[in-house]
């Protein structure tokens, strides 16, 4: 076959690594690890110093919950002063949503592997790439600065009239951190719709695209509607706080349930911005480790579509309880329920592609499968809370905590998991220790259902969430939730240290371990600066496996690449 020539698949000059021996013209063959720690255009490089500085504010969102459940291991608060604990509790959902979940799954897997998947040398916009990561640091440090001024202590949701009365430097510095957040995830978002669109090899069809491409240009949609009208509302509330305005204080005619409707526009997509490209990852990862071509690839492809659309017109179920009417209840208790149906069509598709497979149980199949189970539960308990008449008598109880913790932590963090653990050989060139792996999924799997379903019963016994003090008939549950979070807390040391070692230690990965047929394969691992020696060819589709006219991967040095 000819050899690709795609001019617009190229990065521009000023955009490619700068001449590291002196007299030469030549490119370096890898980056050196203080090229980490600089403003790196290369979109590897980005998605590494995503996931890096992810996983950190994920340390230290998790050591925040593990004093929230030592505090609630008893009925008093006897370890936490009050205000401490309401501070905790807001900057511990904060960092895990604005600085983990979505710099992870968005940032760092949708960098690195998205123009890997579609061919391309770098994303569309490489300096506004770098420009979108370097927002996040500065963010997660007026976070932890607020301390300093007591810290913003009225919940992850900033919700009018208390965030105007409790901690106003340390809750301004709070806005700053998540406009700073939402302009990054606006910068990214771009970049990728960009680049899906415009900048994969011609050889390609639509339905060759990886679905972790369609989740990922579904999800920058998403984000591109809805985060602006985060910050529109932010910037409000913000006003309000310094400048005398009066948005949403009710004393001076303003409408805290306006601040609410901005809000929740927003932030329920933003549960889609979590899992849809955890979706994509599941998608990627279980026809690799059964061994079977995905089922209903255009089912799954078209269904983050149908997510991103009905995702938008769901976001007044978190406000049955605010005085809205009975017509509008009963319309977004219809889309909640409407938005399961794609979800339902996903599971459907990795349960079928799984059934018959020669499936190998690696730990990121582990987790995988893991997440199936996780996500049907927050499922199936969100659809409960979906419907208006059971949602009244469990808003604001620990069944809500319950719930949005298998999906967050059981859907989206078992994902990531399920990511790192496929794809470290690419990164790295290095295998992790499967030993440990699976050490690792038993420790996580145990601690978080002894975490989150006990909450569910909770909620339903009508315990109230965001206090430190309770009523001592909820002790019982409660030390078995602290327990389960010790549990969750020592999971992460076997990860960390497998990380670590393997990245340094660890057995040769080969460039294609798992004989995988997405094009990332295609190339060396860790792959080359510019990706290629040659732009691959598309010869079959990506989860062509035991198909027969599946030939092996040819070296990424010739023309010709099978993906």
């Amino acid at each position: 076959m000819t050899q690709v020539e795609f001019p617009r698949n190229t990065p521009p000059e000023e955009n490619k690594p700068e001449t590291l021996v002196a007299g030469h013209t030549s490119h370096p063959k890898a980056w050196k690890w203080q090229d980490y720690f600089t403003f790196n255009v290369d979109h590897k490089v980005i998605g590494i110093q995503y996931l890096v500085t992810a996983f950190v504010f994920y340390l230290i969102g998790g050591l925040m919950a593990v004093a929230l459940r030592v505090e609630l291991a008893t009925p008093d608060a006897d370890v936490l002063d009050p205000n401490l604990y309401n501070a905790f509790m807001t900057n511990h959902g904060t960092i895990m949503i604005f600085l983990w979940i979505v710099p992870s799954a968005i940032g760092g897997f949708g960098n690195y592997l998205v123009p890997l998947m579609v061919g391309a040398r770098d994303m569309a916009f490489p300096k506004l790439n770098a420009i979108a990561f370097w927002l996040n640091p500065p963010a997660g440090a007026l976070i932890l600065g607020s301390f300093i001024f007591g810290g913003s202590q009225s919940g992850w949701t900033a919700y009018p009239p208390l965030s105007l009365v409790t901690a106003p430097i340390a809750q301004t510095m709070w806005i700053l951190a998540i406009v700073l957040v939402g302009t990054s995830s606006i910068l990214g978002s771009l970049n990728f719709v960009i680049t899906i669109l415009m900048m994969k090899v011609p050889s390609m069809k639509w339905d060759q695209v990886p679905l972790f491409c369609w989740a990922i240009l579904a999800t920058s949609l998403l984000a591109l509607l809805s985060t602006p009208v985060l910050a529109a509302g932010l910037i409000l509330l913000l006003f309000d706080l310094n400048f005398g305005t009066s948005f949403f204080k009710p004393d001076a005619g303003g409408n805290v349930v306006i601040y609410q409707h901005l809000f929740w526009f927003y932030s329920h997509p933003a549960v889609y911005l979590m899992i849809l490209p955890i979706f994509g990852i599941m998608s990627e990862v279980i026809p690799v480790h059964s061994r079977k071509p995905i089922f209903g690839y255009k089912a799954i492809a078209y269904s983050s579509v149908a997510i991103c659309v009905v995702g938008l017109f769901v976001w007044v179920h978190h406000m049955f309880t605010s005085g809205t009417p009975g017509w509008m209840r009963m319309f977004f208790t219809i889309s909640t329920l409407i938005v399961a149906v794609p979800t339902g069509v996903k599971i459907f598709a990795w349960v079928a592609t799984l059934w018959g497979g020669k499936i190998r149980f690696t730990t990121a199949m582990l987790f995988a499968i893991g997440l199936l189970s996780m996500f049907v539960m927050g499922g199936l308990s969100g659809v409960t809370m979906g419907t208006a008449p059971f949602d009244v008598h469990v808003h604001d109880t620990y069944y809500v905590v319950g719930h949005f913790h298998y999906v967050l932590f059981g859907g989206s963090v078992f994902g990531i998991y399920a990511g790192i653990y496929h794809w470290f050989p690419k990164i790295t060139g290095r295998m992790l220790n499967e030993n440990w792996g699976r050490v690792h999924f038993a420790l996580t799997f145990i601690g978080t259902n002894l975490t989150f379903l006990p909450m569910h019963e909770l909620g339903l016994k009508g315990m109230p969430r965001r206090v430190a003090m309770y009523d001592p008939q909820f002790i019982d549950l409660n030390q078995i939730c602290t327990f389960g979070s010790f549990v969750l807390a020592i999971s992460v040391i076997p990860f960390a240290l497998n990380m670590i070692y393997s990245w340094l230690k660890g057995p040769l990965a080969g460039d294609n371990p798992w004989q995988a047929l997405t094009l990332e394969w295609t190339t060396s691992s860790p792959p080359a600066i510019e990706n290629w020696e040659v732009l691959p060819v598309v010869t079959h589709g990506p989860y062509d496996y035991g198909q027969e006219h599946r030939t092996e991967l040819q070296s990424s040095a010739t023309p010709e690449v099978s993906a």
